[in-house]
């Protein structure tokens, strides 16, 4: 972290301390430029792997089945996703979507899921990833039109999933569909492996900051019942939980963008002469460099507070997560943006680190729920507590 003295604060115990510290020195020597060329298949498939031979990705699953922790640890996911996020986008997205994928697994599986899942997830065998988001469903998924047709003990499942990161390299999706011929109306969430029949990758493409994104499409899918994740009808329940778990944790590794934009400004600043002094000599650079280390800090607070009320106080955090999330991520922008105008013409020289930070952060403030749906969701629990009602 650029303030060590955050780790210091209440939100915090010496497990933490001690993964934040062996993270950045398992990291420091790999990630080193932030620039990736090649396969991103091929790249990512070897920073999963990576992740789990060294035992980072046993964070994002239970210690029963292979994990670090008793049991899944939001403050342990953002203090991992702040490291790696300070030294390469592509590596947090790994460990991100290893969690996110198999997340509702942990928090929702019968025991024979999680014995089948979840301990090479840890090992980095096996890639995860989450089927939400539709065409015509992103931040409204309520709207989502994939079908799941139950017919005795087999679920048939029909339909688009876009956006999908780790779609074709996946070894398994959790997927979300809207329940038909069951026991109850609503959705339901349903592990799929990825060479099952009827599932296919329809389409690939590329993002600014690239990575392993695309569309699935299900023809006549076939799946057995025992491969849903909780009961009929409780499939939103399986998404906001999971996503009450990793929201916060989009913050910090926004965070880590920004302690990495940050520093890499005042080292440009010090070594760049203008006016018969270095930039970092100049008041309008400090006050500059004054306000991105505020935000930053505010925002470790805004992303812990939420991931510790989930982790100590056992509460739903759609409130304080919300906010850790849009606020982290939009002043990461801001502070990224900032220091690409401090590095001037080289700030936008393809395959400078601070051009690949400008690159990485713009997705952070869509996916999990864009900004303006953050601003919608804190709202709506302000309204709601002030009335009376409780988070």
């Amino acid at each position: 972290m650029f303030n060590p003295e955050v780790l210091e604060l209440p939100f915090f115990n010496e497990g933490h301390r001690a993964l934040h510290d062996g993270l950045h020195a398992w990291a420091q020597p790999r990630f080193t430029h932030r620039t990736h060329t090649g396969d991103v298949d091929a790249l990512c498939q070897g920073i999963v792997r990576d992740l789990g031979q060294a035992g980072w990705l046993r964070y994002t699953v239970p210690e029963a089945f292979g994990g670090a922790l008793p049991e899944l640890d939001s403050r342990s996911l953002c203090v991992a996703r702040q490291a790696l996020g300070y030294y390469d986008g592509l590596a947090d997205f790994a460990f991100a979507m290893q969690g996110l994928g198999s997340g509702p697994i942990a928090l929702f599986g019968s025991d024979a899921l999680k014995r089948k899942y979840l301990p090479r997830v840890a090992t980095g065998e096996s890639i995860a990833a989450f089927a939400l988001s539709e065409p015509d469903a992103g931040s409204d998924a309520a709207a989502m039109t994939t079908r799941a047709t139950r017919t005795g003990s087999v679920y048939r499942l029909n339909g688009v999933k876009t956006w999908i990161s780790n779609a074709g390299i996946a070894d398994f999706y959790t997927v979300f569909a809207r329940l038909e011929n069951d026991e109850v109306d609503g959705f339901g969430a349903f592990v799929v492996d990825a060479q099952t029949p009827g599932l296919r990758v329809t389409e690939r493409f590329d993002v600014c900051a690239p990575h392993p994104i695309g569309t699935l499409t299900f023809t006549d899918c076939e799946i057995p019942a025992t491969q849903r994740l909780a009961n009929p009808g409780q499939g939103f329940k399986v998404a906001l939980q999971n996503l009450d778990v990793f929201r916060a944790s989009v913050g910090a590794a926004a965070l880590g963008f920004a302690e990495a934009a940050l520093d890499l400004a005042i080292d440009r600043s010090a070594a760049r002469t203008m006016f018969g002094a270095t930039l970092l000599d100049l008041q309008m650079t400090q006050a500059a460099i004054g306000e991105m280390s505020t935000d930053i800090d505010a925002g470790a607070l805004l992303v812990y507070r939420a991931a510790w009320e989930r982790d100590v106080r056992k509460q739903r955090t759609t409130r304080s997560a919300a906010m850790a999330k849009l606020f982290a991520t939009e002043a990461a922008q801001r502070i990224i943006d900032r220091s690409v105008q401090l590095h001037g013409g080289m700030g936008v020289r393809v395959g400078e680190p601070v051009e690949m930070l400008y690159r990485e952060i713009r997705a952070l403030r869509i996916y999990e729920g864009a900004t303006e749906v953050q601003q919608v969701v804190i709202a709506r629990e302000t309204i709601k507590n002030k009335s009376g009602g409780k988070q």
